[in-house]
């Protein structure tokens, strides 16, 4: 994989100034969330001792938080019993031992991906082509504003980034991305509505090819109504990248509206089922008091979070961190 974009490495360390730049960007983004049932979590731990309606009463918070069932009942079997083998006794103890078994949940998918990566023996180099990113979702889940604020992430780290817009069948859609590829400054590669997406597809990677880009991010699609169609496009996009660049796309990274909460993974599991999904950005968690369902996603989906949304400017857009996000819930 580019060296620039390789996942198993590790990035040079942040100063603390960038650390705090961005902790405050969590904090702000998560303000519904954390003002909301997450504080009222806070509240279960200020008190002289852990009872079992604190244990009920946990529960019931995390599944409102829209943590869902299962994840939550795992999570609290987990915390219970680290309090019996490690012997917690005091609250504050417990409340940090849910903060770092939260973290874990969240940093399980990413070191199971870097584990498969190390398995399948990932090359250290690549040859010289575009970085392809497949961005799947349904419509309305801020799909087409989250490859914006990509392409604006990728142009700040001084990479050449295009678009290309294989929604044909939303002329709003391809609308959109032209007009928000003239605010980012990058090239948008369409054609008119109902062409085939296929054909955007072939000539958004002969364009990238043939310029020089380095990230080349591709709109697919968002319809559910026919599961069959969105099936066989998906298949044919991928078919037509990987024909003219065998080993992509490198990501297909699945956009959630995490207002929608538990919907929105039944949702994703339908593009799991038709995609082989690498990765998640969870876009409108500051439209939220919910922001639990980042928890679901990492359980439930087993996919890491690559991105976060945290407001409607095209810097809104947050590389995951698993730490920092749990310490801005409880901050």
């Amino acid at each position: 994989m580019f060296n620039w974009l390789k996942r198993k490495e590790k990035e040079e360390p942040k100063t603390e100034e960038q650390i705090q730049e961005q902790q405050a960007v969590y904090e702000e983004g998560l303000t519904r969330t954390k003002r909301g049932l997450f504080r009222q979590v806070v509240s279960l731990f200020e008190v002289d001792e852990i009872t079992e309606d604190i244990w009920e009463d946990l529960e019931t918070l995390l599944i409102q938080a829209d943590l869902g069932v299962d994840t939550t009942v795992v999570l609290v079997e987990r915390l219970r019993e680290r309090v019996r083998v490690d012997r917690l006794k005091k609250p504050q103890h417990v409340y940090d031992a849910l903060q770092e078994e939260l973290v874990e949940i969240l940093l399980k998918p990413e070191r199971d991906l870097q584990a498969r990566q190390a398995a399948a023996g990932t090359p250290d180099s690549h040859e010289d082509r575009p970085y392809v990113i497949l961005v799947v979702g349904v419509n309305g889940v801020g799909k087409t504003t989250t490859i914006a604020k990509l392409a604006k992430f990728y142009r700040d780290k001084g990479k050449s980034v295009m678009i290309g817009a294989g929604d044909t069948f939303r002329a709003a859609a391809i609308d959109q991305l032209e007009i928000w590829g003239e605010r980012v400054g990058v090239p948008v590669i369409r054609h008119e509505p109902g062409a085939d997406p296929g054909a955007v597809v072939f000539d958004a990677v002969e364009s990238a090819r043939a310029r020089g880009t380095n990230v080349l991010i591709i709109d697919t699609a968002g319809r559910l109504h026919t599961k069959i169609n969105l099936m066989e496009e998906l298949r044919k996009v991928k078919r037509i990248i990987q024909k003219q660049l065998p080993g992509a796309p490198d990501e297909t990274l699945l956009v959630l509206d995490a207002t929608t909460g538990q919907n929105g993974l039944q949702q994703a599991k339908v593009f799991m089922d038709v995609a082989e999904v690498s990765d998640v950005a969870v876009a409108k968690l500051d439209g939220t008091a919910r922001g639990g369902i980042v928890f679901a996603i990492a359980r439930e989906l087993k996919l890491p979070i690559r991105f976060v949304g945290t407001g409607e400017k095209l810097t809104d857009l947050a590389e995951f961190d698993a730490r920092q996000f749990v310490k801005a819930l409880f901050s």
